[in-house]
């Protein structure tokens, strides 16, 4: 009932998508759409009383929005539009326990470290949602010339992404003295995050917002819904602040990996080690790697032995994995010529595009030389990126590479050359396992002898 609280809702939820959580059931009860099938939406503090009085059934509790800010929001398909959306916030996803909350706020401290080197100062602030923080970077700091030149959601995915690399270190530092603290880039085409004032789902928190210069005198007393302590200046912004790093970010990561394939949406975490009897850190999964990976590494190797070409050969293990997960999330259709939400300039370069036969199969090539799926050249510092850094996240890329290329050698060239025994007989069987064989296999640097255990 508090006015404050409503005005900062509704400012915060205007264009976004909404979602509300109640506890009234067993179990938890999250709602996204009306009673008539379009999304939840608010643009007043009138709306916040008219979404808790229609939905009091379920007892609602929080309400958050979407990391997406849309141009409409009256259809549900207004939703699966890339073109709709006019901005998205780059958000950086921070959980711990309650007791380690010191913690919490360190790792949002070197996050806006990295951001404040980055050139972005003014167009940054931090939620604590209750138990955990969010740093956030201003959907509107990026000018309308870098927007119209990249899909928003490219931009806050790379952000994210590329600031989490460069703090890797010092985030892995810092969860070695507080265990709880996960730092996650969750940024994801339907993904919600708290609105400034709402309840916490479980505990009687409120999340509220502070600047960065508040940080060293913030007390988790601030969250109190009783005596809450906000700074509304989280909307603040300047205008092209963001720029420079939006675009460095995007040259570095490539854009948000959901466009064309829902095993690429593997977020990026950082959180303390999890042994695994070897000193790695990291489980597969979490680390981000799957059969996307596997895919893009085995589909490299094969190239290579094919062609001896290694730099293409990177571009061909990214693109095959590309195509096969956009043929498994769309029932076997083939790629568009042409995808609206290009991640940079370098998609146009793809446009005139030669077929190119390895064997039975066929794969596109772009005027410059490297494999192209809707009109994006994979390159390979792509795969680098993609594959390769990720894959050494848990395992040293050169032992998971020199494991593919014995592991390849068992099969016959005829295989190799045959787009259907490649998948039915030699990536199939290891899809699920091949990473983890390294892993369990790895013996003193060393790749020889990997293959026999497959």
């Amino acid at each position: 009932m508090n006015e404050v609280v409503r005005t900062e809702i509704a400012e915060y939820c205007r264009g976004r998508w909404v979602a509300v959580e109640g506890g009234a059931l067993s179990s938890r009860v999250f709602l996204r759409y009306w009673r008539d099938g379009r999304p939840l939406s608010i643009s007043s503090p009138k709306d916040v009383l008219d979404l808790l009085k229609n939905f009091s059934g379920i007892k609602p509790r929080s309400i958050y929005g979407s990391i997406n800010v849309y141009k409409s929001l009256s259809d549900k398909s207004d939703l699966e539009d890339p073109a709709n959306i006019a901005y998205v916030t780059p958000i950086w996803d921070i959980d711990g326990d309650l007791g380690e909350w010191k913690g919490v706020i360190e790792a949002a401290r070197i996050i806006v470290g990295e951001l404040e080197r980055l050139g972005i100062t003014k167009s940054v602030f931090i939620k604590w949602s209750g138990e955990g923080a969010h740093v956030h970077v201003h959907e509107k700091c990026f000018s309308s010339e870098v927007l119209s030149n990249y899909n928003p959601l490219d931009i806050a995915y790379s952000l994210v992404d590329f600031v989490l690399e460069k703090c890797r270190e010092k985030m892995l530092d810092l969860t070695s003295g507080f265990s709880s603290v996960k730092v996650e880039n969750e940024i994801d085409l339907k993904r919600v995050f708290t609105a400034p004032l709402s309840l916490h789902r479980r505990r009687n928190l409120c999340c509220v917002c502070l600047k960065p210069d508040e940080l060293d005198s913030f007390e988790v007393e601030w969250a109190n819904p009783e005596c809450f302590k906000h700074n509304p200046d989280w909307k603040r912004y300047v205008e092209g602040e963001g720029d420079d790093a939006a675009i460095e970010a995007i040259k570095a990561v490539g854009g948000y990996r959901g466009w064309l394939n829902a095993d690429a949406r593997v977020r990026t975490v950082i959180s303390a080690p999890k042994k695994d009897g070897l000193g790695y850190g990291r489980d597969l999964r979490e680390g981000g790697i799957g059969r996307f990976q596997v895919m893009a590494l085995l589909q490299a190797a094969r190239y290579y032995l094919l062609t001896g070409d290694l730099d293409k050969a990177k571009s061909f293990g990214l693109n095959r994995a590309i195509f096969y997960a956009w043929a498994k999330r769309h029932g076997g259709k083939t790629p568009p010529k042409k995808i609206t939400c290009a991640r940079d300039s370098a998609a146009g370069s793809a446009s005139k595009e030669r077929e190119f036969h390895l064997g039975d199969e066929v794969a596109l090539m772009s005027k410059n030389g490297w494999f192209a799926i809707g009109g994006q050249e994979q390159r390979p510092e792509d795969y680098d990126s993609q594959i390769a850094k990720r894959i050494d996240s848990v395992v040293r890329y050169g032992d998971a590479w020199e494991a593919a290329i014995e592991y390849l050698k068992r099969f016959s060239r005829e295989t190799l050359l045959s787009q259907q025994k490649f998948f039915k007989e030699v990536y199939e069987p290891v899809r699920d396992s091949f990473l983890e064989k390294v892993l369990s296999k790895r013996g003193g640097g060393k790749a020889e002898g990997l293959a026999g255990w497959l």
